[in-house]
């Protein structure tokens, strides 16, 4: 029930126009609407019982969460539809995503950054597991193992590797 209440405040944070977007997205595509939002819901819920102190800041959590994030959702659209639509579609809402709730550029960088990591990690499973016996906990240790070889980024002109994990201070 609590997630219903942040689902809420969420919406009622978004200005007319974004909220518009939202729901334009979840007209398009019902079900995978339905499925993103629950693998936010049980992403940030992961992160906050892995990484209790940094999963909602800048962090390595918040960096583990995106990543976790991504792989949910190619998880749960993967079950419902070819993996290169939910490729498609995963990155479609991740960005928008960014786009209704703006960060500073630097943390826009990393949460991007993130999210492609997990998106390129769950693909890079694909050819060694059908998709549709994929779980969640398949992601969790090698994506721990990425946050803890992290890298923290200072600048939005550092580049790193694609396949690491980054975070703020």
């Amino acid at each position: 029930m609590r997630f219903i209440g942040i689902f809420f405040r969420t919406l009622k944070s978004l200005t007319f126009g974004k909220l518009l977007k939202v729901f334009s997205i979840g007209l398009m595509h019902p079900l995978f609407a339905i499925l993103y939002t629950y693998a936010s819901f049980k992403a940030f819920a992961k992160a906050k019982e892995l990484y209790p102190e940094t999963n909602s800041n800048n962090g390595e959590g918040n960096a583990f969460r995106h990543s976790y994030w991504c792989c949910l959702i190619m998880m749960y659209f993967c079950k419902v539809s070819s993996p290169r639509k939910s490729l498609e579609w995963c990155e479609k809402l991740t960005n928008m995503h960014e786009e209704l709730f703006p960060n500073e550029p630097l943390e826009t960088k990393m949460d991007l950054h993130n999210n492609r990591v997990g998106m390129d990690y769950f693909m890079s499973l694909i050819p060694g597991v059908h998709r549709q016996f994929f779980e969640s906990s398949f992601f969790i240790k090698e994506l721990q193992e990425r946050t803890k070889n992290g890298v923290l980024i200072k600048s939005i002109h550092e580049e790193v590797d694609k396949d690491v994990l980054i975070y703020l201070e």
